[in-house]
């Protein structure tokens, strides 16, 4: 493939990784929306996580099934390209499948539109996280599926505020209503159809392997795969845990008792997080880059994203009119500490994926520690900062995990997607312990899945011996 049509394919899975980010994280908005419109409880609540992340294990399962049956991966066969187009428009539907939920007035069908949504959105990764892996030099695999990861962030991070200005100001009068989440859906619907025709206009530079795969069950004699896997499930379980809880951990009176509203911005500064530590992954484990300037351009990074966070977050709405309400640096400086710190741990990872991965998740089992004893603005900040720690795990696993997997590649993906239904898993049963007995000591099950990442960084992630 050319270089200048590897860079136009690259630009446009950008994009696409940045609309899935966002529209992923929208399902923390949406925990807390529907606790107001439907007067539901903390299990109830995370069925939301269950139906959204639930779809990534259901259709993951099946299309392993399929390629493992006929020994013809789906993917392989239609292409990288067209398997993309096919998801945005899935994911279009489930979108625009919100206002009928909105008609019947039912939690259960927004659950259900809402995993149709999530099919679309799990056929995307299948397709675009082992297409960014495979356009490139391999050693530079997970750098760029960092780099991508980063605008996946950037999604995450413009999702809670966007999400929250749309449901509960543009399209309501301050209060969320079934409408306000209908309406805002129907527009995200909109903007998939539009992607998915940019797509097919760009005419991305396709992949196909023909090559048959020996049905059964082969590609899990791979121990690094197979380890992965659950390393996968584990890092996303703790991650959406974190992010689904985050607003009602703000509103907790033993933390900082905010209001629903303002702490669903306080949301940015957790996805923009995973903004800030993928985009500064993405210079920390290229290889090709000279060390100082490697640095500088961290560090260049990281103040351009956190002032980018704080500039958005910053920007309000009320009774229909913007106004600029800056947070005291007395109040952010533990979030500039924290950004500090991942910096150095990028240093003494230096460029290696395993050993950056194990540093990150002590580093954030000693935050989510600090948020579980502590209280105000230093558990706050604590759980804030714990997304500049998640940033790599995903990148680093995944590379890690489809290494020289040939044409089980694809097969490979489908599984570590399918294993993402560890988004549906950890939340449930964090609910069940914040119901039990408090929001602070439920942050017990993200550090037990982190300490799995730790295994997995020092010894999971090796091949098996041959």
């Amino acid at each position: 493939m050319a270089q200048k049509n590897k860079l136009a394919a690259f630009i446009s899975l950008i994009s696409l990784f940045f609309v899935w980010g966002f529209i992923t994280v929208m399902n923390d908005i949406l925990v807390n929306t529907f606790e107001g419109i439907f007067d539901l409880t903390a299990t109830d609540r995370a069925l939301v996580q269950m139906a959204f992340f639930g779809a990534f294990f259901i259709i993951s399962l099946i299309y392993f099934l399929i390629s493992s049956i006929s020994g013809k991966d789906p993917i392989n066969r239609i292409g990288y390209g067209n398997g993309m187009i096919i998801s945005l428009i899935v994911t279009a539907i489930g979108s625009l499948s919100f206002y009928f939920a909105a008609e019947l007035n039912s939690y259960g069908a927004f659950l259900t539109a809402l995993f149709i949504l999530a099919t679309g959105v799990t056929l995307l990764q299948i397709s675009a996280n082992p297409y960014v892996a495979i356009i490139g030099k391999p050693e530079t695999a997970s750098s760029r599926l960092n780099l991508a990861q980063g605008f996946n962030s950037l999604g995450t991070t413009i999702g809670p505020i966007i999400g929250t200005i749309l449901i509960y100001q543009v399209f309501s009068d301050g209060q969320q209503t079934i409408e306000s989440v209908s309406k805002t859906y129907l527009l995200y619907g909109v903007v998939f159809i539009v992607m998915a025709i940019i797509v097919k206009l760009v005419k991305m530079p396709d992949f196909k392997n023909t090559t048959t795969i020996k049905p059964g069950l082969g590609v899990l004699k791979n121990r690094h795969l197979l380890f992965g896997i659950f390393a996968i499930f584990f890092y996303v379980g703790a991650e959406v845990s974190v992010g689904t809880w985050i607003v009602s951990f703000l509103k907790s009176d033993s933390i900082m008792g905010m209001s629903e509203s303002k702490a669903s911005y306080f949301l940015s500064y957790f996805w923009g997080g995973l903004m800030i530590g993928r985009l500064m992954a993405s210079q920390a484990l290229n290889k090709d880059i000279p060390i100082v300037k490697k640095y500088v351009g961290m560090i260049a990074t990281a103040i351009g994203l956190f002032g980018f966070i704080y500039i958005a977050t910053s920007i309000k709405m009320n009774a229909g009119e913007f106004s600029f309400e800056p947070l005291a640096f007395s109040e952010v400086y533990l979030y500039l500490v924290y950004i500090l710190i991942s910096i150095v741990a990028f240093a003494i990872s230096g460029s290696n994926s395993a050993r950056t991965l194990v540093i990150f998740s002590i580093i954030n089992i000693m935050l989510l520690t600090t948020a579980i004893f502590t209280t105000g603005h230093i558990a706050m900040w604590s759980i804030l900062g714990a997304g500049l720690f998640f940033s790599i795990g995903w990148s680093n696993i995944f590379t890690l995990a489809i290494r020289d997997l040939g044409e089980y590649t694809s097969q490979g993906s489908s599984l570590l997607v399918m294993a993402i239904v560890g988004g549906a898993a950890l939340p449930w049963i964090q609910s069940h312990i914040i119901e039990s007995h408090d929001i602070q000591t439920s942050f017990i099950i993200p550090i037990l899945a982190l300490a799995y990442l730790v295994f997995y960084g020092i010894n999971g992630h090796k091949k098996s011996k041959q």
